[in-house]
């Protein structure tokens, strides 16, 4: 299958739906072009998974675990504090 787009004279392509779709990107997400063995690869820009981001977070350490109580009242405080009047 083979999928084409044309360039505007501004230098500017429309990316296809199903590329799109494959790729989890819309209006405003970023792209990369890179260059490898006289091919081009376009891949969305932050594909991270929240598994990495947490191993880099914690550094592969797991938080301590909270108990449903304590996260309401977190999230308590914090509404709180960001939405005080003086």
């Amino acid at each position: 299958m083979t999928i084409q787009s044309k360039l505007t004279a501004q230098g500017q392509i429309s990316i296809p739906a199903e590329i799109r779709k494959k790729l989890g990107i819309g209006p405003g997400s970023a792209i990369e072009w890179e260059e490898r063995d006289g091919e081009v690869v376009v891949r969305r820009v932050g594909l991270h998974s929240s598994a990495a981001v947490h191993a880099a977070v914690f550094k592969g350490q797991s938080p301590p675990a909270k108990t449903l109580q304590q996260l309401k009242a977190g999230v308590r405080a914090h509404m709180r504090k960001k939405y005080a009047r003086d």
